[in-house]
């Protein structure tokens, strides 16, 4: 009764919220970018919020449990560990909201601002489900020159070669691990574009099942596999 008689007597609109709720998400993007997020990491940030709030036409203050359920059982509804992203990405949101807009949004609107994922929708294995930075450009070179000057110490020196060739390459082009695994000599195309690219089988998008796709070496790329093709096997 008390928060009915709150939201008469704050006589807002409809619009109104809706441009508190454009001020929220613009306000923690800029959060996230201070603490260091590339620009693409900034707009995936705020898409299931977004994605959510526009299907159910209500802002974030308004959105329960249930609607979140409702959601990602039924028109929302991805593979397991895209769920889980999306549905730590409107966690994070909601405890932004809360801590920096939690007592406006009550004042204002007359709604408590509390995270629509609990203890029964939580995604499992989420881990400590906390943003993660990445680590500087710096900091992955030193990482992948110390991994390769210790290389010789290697109990079996090719397989050593070969994990290290596959975890730098994934990081230099893109690719997912597990379709690195599927790799063959005949996937090498070193004559293609100015570096050279690799086929790999992807995942697919939207259930279409596993397709072909190409993906670049670079510069940094062919020099790796060079290495590898020729001295670590």
């Amino acid at each position: 009764m008390v928060l009915l008689q709150r939201r008469a007597d704050a006589q807002v609109s409809t619009e109104d919220e809706e441009r508190f709720f454009i001020d929220t998400l613009a306000e923690y993007q800029w959060s996230r970018d201070v603490a260091g997020l590339a620009a693409s990491t900034l707009e995936n940030l705020i898409r299931p919020v977004i994605e959510v709030c526009d299907y159910y036409h209500l802002p974030p203050w308004r959105i329960t449990p249930r609607h979140v359920d409702q959601y990602f059982a039924g028109p929302g509804k991805r593979a397991g560990a895209t769920v889980r992203q999306k549905m730590t990405r409107i966690d994070h949101y909601y405890a932004f909201l809360e801590q920096r807009y939690g007592r406006e949004v009550f004042r204002r609107f007359g709604a408590v601002v509390e995270s629509p994922v609990d203890p029964f929708n939580r995604p499992a294995h989420r881990g400590d489900y906390t943003q993660r930075i990445p680590p500087s450009a710096r900091a992955i070179r030193e990482f992948f020159a110390t991994w390769r000057a210790d290389l010789p110490n290697s109990r079996k020196f090719a397989v050593a070669c070969r994990d290290y060739a596959m975890a730098k390459l994934a990081y230099i082009s893109g690719v997912r691990a597990s379709e690195l695994c599927g790799m063959t000599m005949s996937d090498l195309h070193w004559e293609s574009g100015s570096f050279g690219r690799f086929e790999v089988m992807g995942k697919g998008a939207r259930r279409s099942g596993p397709r072909p796709r190409e993906a670049y070496m670079f510069a940094t790329g062919r020099e790796l596999l060079w290495w590898y093709v020729e001295g670590a096997t």
